[in-house]
């Protein structure tokens, strides 16, 4: 059964809903996330909204002060979801490396057996031109493709993503070029979300202060749940507040928080800035590119490539050099002759049996058995040795061998023997 893209993706990340959705590896941090914008909000909307319902009753505006609050934290939850859930701007892996950009060494390497081939290479940058500046690109060796500008290679999701930003615990996903709009919706929204809450808990604490013709400690104690939301939400503040303020620099000078850190000690002219509110109507107000990725679609097989075509390789010197290529060679021709010089020695020595009584004949019969034996090998001197029996990598002389040398040794003592008679 053929398999879909979402089901051997080689990156880290985590699918739900046959592919519909992707998440980073550390997608659990998405619940912490989650937890740390609805508890608050329960508290608020229980302990101090729902008592300031009736405080301002002129057109119900009471009630304005619970809705916003879940309507806009709703808001603020569907931003996290999408940052979250969707392609960032994942690169496709290519399955072989870019043949255009083969290259060899000039020094070739030496194999095991000694032959000498060529060492193949890539350029591990280039250059390509953008807004009429070169700008060096990478190769990445996971990837197998050389990264577009501004790409970068996420270690923790494991892919290439076009305009990488950063990877962002607290949604567990690579910010890029398809959800660095919603993650700065995200984190702005977080922001103002803190400041309203902290107000509203605020009013709280004023409008008990003046119920109560007390002061504010006793106001506080009164509604200790207002004075808790308050510090949360002040702390929440350094870090959502300033993480806006620092997104908004970005955006004005078209950086990424990649890019920023990188490049900072760099004196390199920023190449991508076009003005302010041009890079701010890139970020907001351009349509986001699909996805290069269809996690849905089956796998297809892919087509055989060609044989790739290599440069032509040094000739070596084949004296100086291991002859295993031409042993091998000579092997298989050695062994040709082998089986010829056995069937015509084991004619031969039947023959001398057979005809004994001519001791002249059966002298001139083993000797031709004995030149032939000894003069079968020296018809290719590399295979004199390899052609006694060894066909798989052995140097013993194999039993037929035996048996044919002993029966030669045999008609030979038989000669002797009738000239003695």
């Amino acid at each position: 059964m053929a398999k879909r893209v979402y089901e051997v993706w080689k990156g880290s990340n985590k699918f739900l809903f046959g592919g519909r959705l992707i998440f980073g590896p550390d997608a659990r941090s998405v619940i912490v996330t989650v937890l740390l914008i609805v508890v608050p909000i329960t508290i608020f909307c229980t302990l101090v909204a729902r008592h300031l319902r009736h405080e301002f009753p002129a057109y119900n505006a009471g009630y304005a002060i619970l809705v916003v609050a879940i309507v806009f934290t709703i808001y603020v939850l569907g931003l996290l979801f999408i940052t979250s859930a969707r392609d960032p701007g994942i690169i496709p892996r290519a399955s072989h490396p870019p043949e255009e950009e083969f290259c060899y060494e000039s020094s070739a390497s030496v194999e095991a057996g000694g032959r000498q081939t060529p060492s193949l290479q890539f350029p591990r940058t280039k250059e390509v031109m953008v807004n009429g500046m070169p700008v060096k690109v990478k190769y990445c060796d996971t990837c197998m493709l050389y990264r577009p500008p501004r790409c970068s290679h996420c270690s923790i999701c494991n892919n290439c993503v076009e305009r990488f930003d950063h990877h962002c615990p607290w949604v567990g996903q690579c910010i890029g070029m398809r959800n660095y709009r919603y993650f700065f919706l995200f984190v702005s929204s977080s922001t103002i979300l803190c400041i309203y809450v902290f107000a509203m808990s605020a009013l709280y604490i004023k409008i008990l202060m003046g119920d109560y013709h007390g002061t504010v400690w006793k106001a506080m104690k009164e509604s200790p749940a207002s004075v808790v939301l308050m510090a949360y939400c002040f702390i929440s503040l350094w870090f959502v507040g300033g993480l806006t303020g620092f997104h908004l620099y970005l955006i004005g000078t078209n950086q990424t928080t990649y890019e920023n850190f990188r490049y900072r000690a760099d004196s390199r002219p920023n190449v991508y800035n076009r003005g302010c509110l041009s890079n701010f109507l890139e970020v907001f107000c351009t349509k986001t590119k699909p996805s290069r990725n269809n996690f849905r679609a089956f796998v297809q097989e892919e087509v055989p490539r060609p044989p790739m075509v290599r440069a032509r390789e040094p000739e070596v010197d084949e004296s100086s050099g291991d002859q295993r290529a031409k042993v091998e060679d000579d092997l298989e021709i050695g062994g040709d002759l082998l089986k010829i010089s056995q069937r015509r020695n084991f004619e031969e020595v039947e023959d001398i049996h057979s005809r004994g009584s001519n001791e002249h004949h059966d002298s001139s019969e083993a000797d031709f058995v004995l030149g032939s034996d000894s003069q079968v090998p020296a018809a290719r001197p590399e295979a004199r040795h390899s052609s006694w029996g060894r066909r798989s990598g052995s140097w013993e002389i194999s039993p037929d061998i035996l048996a044919m040398n002993s029966g030669v040794n045999e008609s030979r003592s038989f000669g002797t023997k009738k000239e003695q008679h």
